[in-house]
């Protein structure tokens, strides 16, 4: 689903090209000397002491941090906290960029609650800051936190696990928090649930679900009801072919029942909720893709209620309970304790960003990229990287149906800029990585809160931002 909370659903891409095929040179390798890491040396050890590291009770104030608005609700100003870099060894190319950024940030198509910063990944020097430690509304940037946090407790390789369990004439599906779930999954699964069932001489059964796993609230702080459950479901563990609909469990009990019936089952009334018993006897089972792809796909289209069951997934994985509350605070550790991630002025509420209630500095979001960026993440914060859209190209949410980088100062930018897209009422992001003049890659972030300017304007303004990342817009 897009990040937009008012557009439709897109088709999920294909896999997308490696940064490799964005450039001549080898895939994103970043050296230089890192003088602002806190994080240590990760690996699986380090997963499972995070995981051990975060005990209960998680406190509310661990979500908390200072508001980017005054108590009458105004927006705060503040003075850019990076100047432009004049250094004199500072590449030609970067000075430029330095001077064209300086300009353009004030595009009176952003309006005047705007925050950008651009790292050298190379070096990782700052180059350019405007506001860049100001908490925004970061929309849909808000996933790639989520994701850093889904890959560091769970691992790429991680999959979910959907049950059919049986007992006392009754077959339960049992939600595993996989949002991936097709209705050939569950044909497959009823094939299976069927052939026990005939075996042992049954032809009628009741069907009952458990999504037990995921309790409630279900909608998250700061929600418009318009969001849902068009934009974002309320969040179940059980859920089919990415149905839209206010119930998914009882939605995807239908369409297991009606797979049941299909195959000569008798379904003995309505699909109900109840949980599993212990004492039930396993009849089928499916697992997911690796985790590592779902979190390609939820970042390539922005899908809202995959980065909210990741959200909840992720505090299973750490030993909490599958809540909102707890989901974001396991984020916020991950992010501070295993990669050294300043929290300053940072406030989370959901995975997906949806939330206007959730508020992330520019230069936090640049920091995750970075990370996702080193070489010796690699191996677990890969996918984000791999599933960040990229310019101009179909399927993704800098696709040209979208009106991305196809102005004249963006479109030179087309294939040459891979970024998370976010986009709220009021609040419109863009981070990601590029390559300067200089060859060396860049990592940008830039949001925008209460812009008057016309949605699409605001977008074309973000993508010439990149644009002159890039230095094609010179």
């Amino acid at each position: 689903m897009s990040d937009s909370a008012t557009a439709a659903p897109e088709t999920p891409p294909a896999q997308s090209p490696s940064l490799q095929a964005l450039s001549t040179e080898p895939a994103f390798l970043p050296g230089g000397r890192r003088r602002h890491r806190k994080s240590k040396p990760f690996g699986p050890g380090a997963r499972r002491a995070l995981v051990l590291a975060m005990a209960f009770p998680v406190a509310s104030a661990a979500l908390a941090g200072p508001s980017a608005f005054a108590a009458d609700g105004s927006p705060l100003k503040a003075t850019p906290d990076s100047a432009p870099d004049t250094a004199a060894d500072t590449d030609p190319g970067d000075q430029q960029l330095i001077t064209n950024l300086t300009k353009r940030i004030v595009d009176a198509r952003l309006g005047n609650n705007v925050s950008g910063v651009v790292l050298d990944a190379k070096t990782d020097r700052p180059l350019w800051g405007h506001n860049a430690s100001t908490a925004l509304m970061p929309a849909s940037n808000t996933k790639l936190a989520t994701a850093t946090a889904a890959l560091t407790v769970l691992g790429p390789d991680h999959r979910f696990t959907t049950k059919v369990s049986y007992g006392n004439g009754t077959l339960t599906l049992i939600g595993g928090g996989d949002r991936l779930l097709t209705s050939a999954d569950l044909d497959a699964m009823a094939t299976d649930a069927v052939a026990g069932l005939k075996a042992a001489g049954l032809t009628t059964v009741k069907v009952r679900v458990d999504d037990s796993l995921f309790p409630e609230p279900t909608l998250a702080n700061g929600w418009n009801d318009g969001y849902y459950p068009d934009s974002v479901a309320p969040v179940r563990a059980l859920v089919v072919d990415g149905h839209g609909v206010t119930d998914t469990s009882i939605d995807a009990g239908q369409v297991f029942a009606g797979k049941l019936a299909a195959a000569g089952i008798t379904v003995d009334g309505a699909v109900a909720r109840a949980q599993a018993s212990s004492t039930d006897v396993p009849v089928a089972q499916h697992q997911s893709p690796k985790l590592a792809d779902t979190v390609h796909q939820m970042l390539k289209v922005s899908d809202n209620n995959t980065a909210e069951t990741l959200l909840r997934m992720t505090a299973l994985g750490a030993g909490h309970s599958a809540t909102f509350e707890d989901g974001a605070a396991v984020v916020r550790g991950v992010l501070s304790d295993t990669y050294g991630i300043s929290l300053d002025n940072v406030e989370i509420h959901d995975g997906s960003g949806l939330s206007r209630a959730n508020r992330i500095p520019a230069t936090t979001l640049a920091e995750i990229l970075d990370r996702a960026t080193e070489s010796r993440y690699e191996s677990v914060l890969g996918p984000i990287v791999d599933g960040l859209p990229v310019a101009g190209e179909a399927g993704g949410t800098l696709a040209p149906e979208w009106g991305r980088f196809d102005d004249p100062n963006s479109s030179c930018a087309v294939g040459k800029v891979r970024a998370k897209t976010g986009t709220l009422t009021g609040a419109i992001a863009l981070s990601g990585l590029t390559k300067g003049t200089d060859g060396n890659w860049k990592i940008f972030s830039f949001v925008e809160n209460g812009s008057t300017a016309d949605a699409n304007s605001i977008k074309d303004a973000m993508d010439g931002l990149a644009a002159t990342v890039n230095g094609c817009w010179a």
